[in-house]
């Protein structure tokens, strides 16, 4: 089988098992009624919502049928206490699998500033997490240089699972990132954070408003986007999983999964899912 035949199914496979991340706002329980009932469905965090915004979330979701991973952000964390009784609320949903992260808050709720502070307090909790995913970043941080990226990797790698990549457009930056972590001994398998497939201009917005406006940059310049802009037309995630080449079907490099971005527009993340991993996929 030839190198471009495998990298297709590579990216059929990908897409037909990619977990698909929703914002707990107003009517996102009734915008994942669409989704295969075998997906996986992320509940983000943040400090304008509360925890418990994400734990209401996951509990509908969790009862619509659906493996759910909730997001945990450190900062919003106040104590072991708080943190005991989240876990212990998981628990009680039968969820095994948790995303954790540093969080957006200015400041921190209690003594975690950061997610490998909250990994390490996890390992004290008898919790029944079977499986705990940490963020990783391709492009850097706007708030954090390269080598404390790094540092951090290191110290919640003992303590995870998983590693999620932050969204990003330009798949020579993700593979140099990739190649460059491996041989720094960060063997995490990847889950390749991917936009979800909509207007060009709409997602350069969003992209610029979280902070990867290289990427967004990036993707405003290449591959006709600028003219894409101007007619209104769609982004296509697997356009840089292709552009990924043997990076993504290394084995040595553990790419593992997709975690979609959908910025709430699950109609067209499911839509996208179904194409790529169906018989249209070849054509894609």
């Amino acid at each position: 089988m030839s190198s471009q035949s495998n990298l297709r199914d590579a990216v059929r496979s990908l897409a037909a098992g990619a977990a698909i991340e929703v914002i707990p706002l107003k009517g996102a329980d009734d915008k994942i009624r669409v989704v295969s009932p075998d997906t996986t469905i992320t509940i983000t965090c943040s400090p304008k919502f509360g925890l418990q915004r994400t734990l209401n979330h996951s509990a509908q979701a969790v009862q619509a049928g659906y493996r759910v991973v909730p997001h945990l952000a450190a900062r919003q964390v106040p104590g072991q206490a708080e943190l005991r009784e989240f876990v212990s609320r998981l628990a009680d949903l039968g969820i095994t699998d948790l995303f954790v992260v540093g969080g957006d808050a200015s400041e921190p709720a209690g003594s975690y500033s950061e997610a490998a502070q909250l990994l390490e307090a996890l390992a004290g909790l008898d919790h029944g997490l079977t499986s705990i995913g940490v963020t990783c970043y391709p492009e850097g941080h706007r708030k954090i240089d390269d080598e404390s990226l790094l540092a951090a990797l290191y110290q919640k790698q003992p303590l995870a699972h998983y590693m999620v990549s932050q969204l990003c457009f330009e798949a020579d930056a993700l593979s140099r990132w990739l190649h460059g972590v491996r041989a720094e001994g960060i063997d995490l398998p990847l889950h390749i954070g991917l936009a979800a497939p909509m207007n060009v201009r709409k997602l350069a917005q969003l992209s610029l408003r979280i902070g990867v406006g290289a990427s967004a940059r990036y993707l405003s310049k290449q591959h006709g986007m600028a003219g894409a802009m101007l007619r209104g037309t769609d982004y296509r995630p697997q356009e840089l999983l292709l552009a990924m080449g043997d990076t993504l079907t290394d084995p040595q490099m553990r790419v593992e999964a997709l975690h979609m971005f959908s910025f709430n527009q699950v109609d067209a993340t499911v839509a996208w899912q179904q194409h790529v991993s169906g018989a249209t996929a070849a054509r894609a």
